[in-house]
């Protein structure tokens, strides 16, 4: 479907309600199809919608697509983040059909009279179009995912073979194919989705944790930090540490993500806070198994020794690398005169020295250790196109919230 000029006009017209009532119509939407269809929370992440980040990251989306329904083409990167969740997640194009109908029916029941007719009919055609754009991508990442070697369609069985400490708050889970068959190939930085069903709770739980290891044929690995055990926040995390062991099953859908290390020769810096070192690891083992020699900085903070994972594991792979360098430092150390190089949050100095010119900085944490560090990036004058980052939950624009030069 192409939308009519006039169309395009009306939908543009509805960008300041959007701005002001967006995270009103979608924490409406959200509720009003789960009391419709409680099925999708099996699905939808319980702890985004109950910390309204989820109401907050679609509010976005629609104010985005709104913005620019003339040219969806410049959300092509944001659209591709999402479709590699959805996909992850196992959305398909029946699920979009339940969505629009109870966006649009939010939509009316938010602006009330000033949804005329001409405005809903409008916002009817551009959702069937960014629909459609989501649809057909992802049609194509399901045939991809199962068509590749040791793919498979939706999710499939993995029993737990190792369970190891990797500090005081980090657990890995090595995974292996129930049914034998050998793994699909994944790129260092993408993440594998799990649906576990917990004793006692009506839904399923979905979440997305990153492949912390290189590529393996024969073997994942996922290394979970156990979050707080209150309601709701932490519930797999929680379940994953205290209840699952060597031998028991959870579900997996193939590895999805396009936060990825790139394969140039750049320079490249890996920037991490906490559990945000899962990524970074797997990269970093991916360039000592490919021996290369390329100018590496890994930079880590951790709040102290205790919950500090895999620091031998970095030493060692940074021996391996030629023009690699390790930079670490605590919030609150334990060993005041340790080894560690700072104390306290990473400074604009500490990335001064992780600064090489054409370099590529991936950044991932929690959300303020992300905002602090492209904050300091900015100040160095670093261009967003050298910035790449993940978030652990729903998507937000951390280079423009810290206001990064480009």
């Amino acid at each position: 479907m192409t939308l009519s000029a006039h169309t395009i006009q009306t939908i543009k017209a509805t960008v300041p309600v959007l701005e002001e009532h967006g995270e009103t119509i979608t924490t409406v939407f959200y509720k009003n199809m789960f009391n419709d269809h409680p099925e999708l929370l099996n699905i939808f992440n319980e702890a985004n919608q109950k910390r309204g980040k989820q109401q907050q990251a679609l509010a976005n989306m629609v104010y985005e697509a709104a913005k620019n329904i003339d040219q969806l083409e410049v959300l092509l990167e944001d659209v591709q983040l999402i479709a590699e969740k959805h996909r992850g997640l196992q959305v398909k194009p029946e699920h979009y059909p339940i969505v629009g109908k109870y966006l649009l029916l939010a939509i009316k029941e938010v602006l009330g009279e000033a949804a005329t007719d001409e405005i809903m009919t409008a916002w009817e055609q551009a959702y069937g179009v960014i629909a459609q754009v989501f649809i057909d991508l992802e049609t194509d990442m399901y045939q991809e995912a199962k068509d590749q070697v040791g793919g498979w369609d939706g999710f499939k069985d993995f029993i737990v073979v190792n369970k190891v400490r990797e500090s005081d708050a980090i657990t890995s889970f090595y995974l292996e194919a129930k049914d034998g068959e050998v793994l699909p190939a994944y790129h260092s930085g993408q993440y594998l989705t799990i649906r576990v069903t917990i004793p006692g709770e009506e839904y399923m739980h979905i979440r997305h944790y990153t492949l912390s290891g290189p590529s393996n044929p024969k073997q994942f690995r996922i290394s979970v930090k156990k979050e707080a055990d209150h309601e709701p926040y932490g519930k797999v995390s929680t379940f994953l540490h205290d209840h699952v062991g060597i031998d028991d099953l959870f579900e997996a859908s193939v590895p999805a993500g396009n936060f990825t290390l790139n394969e140039e020769s750049n320079p490249i810096t890996l920037i991490s806070g906490g559990v945000g070192i899962t990524p970074m690891i797997s990269m970093l083992e991916t360039l000592a198994t490919d021996k290369s020699d390329r100018e590496i900085t890994f930079v880590h903070a951790a709040q102290n020794e205790s919950v500090h994972a895999f620091h031998p594991t970095v030493n060692e792979r940074i021996k391996d690398l030629p023009r690699a360098h390790y930079i670490y430092g605590y919030d609150q150390p334990i060993q005041q005169e340790g080894k560690h190089d700072f104390t306290g949050y990473v400074s604009e100095a500490i990335l001064a020295k992780a600064m090489k010119p054409d370099a590529i900085y991936y950044v991932v944490g929690p959300v303020p250790f992300m905002e602090h560090v492209a904050s300091l990036l900015a100040t160095l004058n670093v261009p967003t196109d050298q910035i790449r980052y993940e978030l652990f939950g729903p998507a937000q624009d951390i280079l423009k919230e810290a206001q990064v030069v480009s």
